[in-house]
């Protein structure tokens, strides 16, 4: 199983009146991490959207375990949770300085065609991320 990994300086911006990075920036960072991931097996999601290929969120599930505080550095741990040559579940844990848990999620996302939203299979379009994937998803 692949673990990309990619740090971010928490920004002052971020944070919410409690001192604490606001619940919402985390899921941008989640973004952050399944890109990093993408990147890291060797393709672009970019590259993909300018084919007219998109991949929305189905699904979001996030465990809030301990706060994260203006220029603290996140580690986000990103990885294939699940893949079924449709769908795709990325699973994340983003780490404190003090190398604590401070979230952990899950996103499922399903690859549709710009301009019908009609969902498509991967490993049809996309043979060499359905192998990438394949090879690189959580084994059980």
């Amino acid at each position: 199983m692949l673990i990309s990994k990619k740090e971010i300086e928490v920004r002052y911006a971020e944070t919410d009146q409690m001192g604490v990075v606001y619940h919402a920036n985390y899921v941008i960072w989640l973004e952050v991490g399944r890109t990093q991931l993408i990147k890291d097996l060797g393709f672009s999601y970019a590259a993909m959207e300018e084919e007219g290929i998109l991949s929305p969120v189905v699904d979001l599930q996030i465990q809030y375990k301990k706060p994260l505080k203006y220029d603290d550095t996140a580690v986000i741990h990103t990885w294939v949770e699940e893949y079924t040559g449709v769908k795709v579940t990325y699973g994340y844990e983003i780490y404190t300085p003090n190398e604590e848990v401070s979230i952990t999620a899950l996103s499922s996302h399903v690859c549709v065609k710009k301009d019908t939203f009609k969902p498509i299979q991967i490993r049809k379009y996309y043979p060499e991320w359905d192998k990438a994937y394949e090879e690189a998803k959580k084994r059980s």
